[in-house]
């Protein structure tokens, strides 16, 4: 496994510690945030939402996704919409907002992520199947030019409706953390699946710091 495991009792509680402690460790005066999508995620959102007007700036922190449903942006599936309602609306305002945007395609999203250089914190889930972000099992993504940060793809699997539009492995290697979030019984097969060094997509994801936190139900305990 790439990264420090840390075994938390509440997930949501520790992201938002973390993601506190990014922003007041931040290099620079911008804080560039990444969200994903996802039951977990929502929490996580929450919480931050709760316990951040006290250490976060958010006219500081320019928000932008890890991967985006190719829904409208209304669409109940639709990651915007979810980071909207569980952490943007909540908090009040933030610097900037770079929702993906499917109709558009990658390329505009690839400009973005390319001008920006780097992002400070990208969060990520894991799926039952061990896919993170938008990148599933088996799918076109995985193997996306070194030079593409962007990209459509979907699961060749038909297990997750909607074709998507995703951070490739480059792009998530710009961050400067990443922090999966990973909490719940589905997700033990594929987390000791991760540890155990096997060949999914989220074991293959690389970053200039990658901090696992997990429950001890996603450890297949408790």
């Amino acid at each position: 496994m790439r990264g420090e495991l840390r075994v938390v009792a509440d997930v949501p509680d520790a992201f938002s510690s973390c993601v506190v402690e990014a922003f007041r460790n931040r290099a620079e005066e911008a804080f560039s945030l990444a969200l994903c999508g996802g039951a977990t995620a929502r929490r996580c959102y929450e919480r931050l939402a709760a316990d951040g007007g006290g250490g976060i700036d958010w006219w500081e922190v320019d928000v932008y996704w890890g991967d985006e449903r190719c829904v409208p942006c209304d669409h109940p599936d639709s990651n915007q919409r979810m980071g909207r309602e569980a952490l943007l609306e909540r908090v009040g305002a933030a610097n900037a907002v770079h929702p993906m945007r499917c109709e558009e395609g990658p390329d505009p999203y690839q400009m973005k992520i390319g001008e920006l250089g780097h992002l400070d914190l990208v969060h990520l889930g894991l799926g039952p199947d061990g896919h993170t972000a938008s990148l599933f099992p088996g799918s076109p993504a995985l193997d996306a030019d070194p030079g593409r940060l962007v990209v459509r793809n979907q699961d060749p699997a038909g297990r997750f409706a909607h074709e998507r539009m995703t951070l490739t492995f480059s792009g998530l290697a710009r961050a400067h953390l990443i922090l999966f979030t990973v909490s719940g019984r589905s997700r033990a097969q594929a987390l000791r699946q991760v540890m155990e060094g096997a060949d999914l997509p989220a074991a293959r994801v690389v970053a200039e710091r990658i901090i696992w936190l997990v429950d001890r139900e996603a450890l297949g305990e408790g």
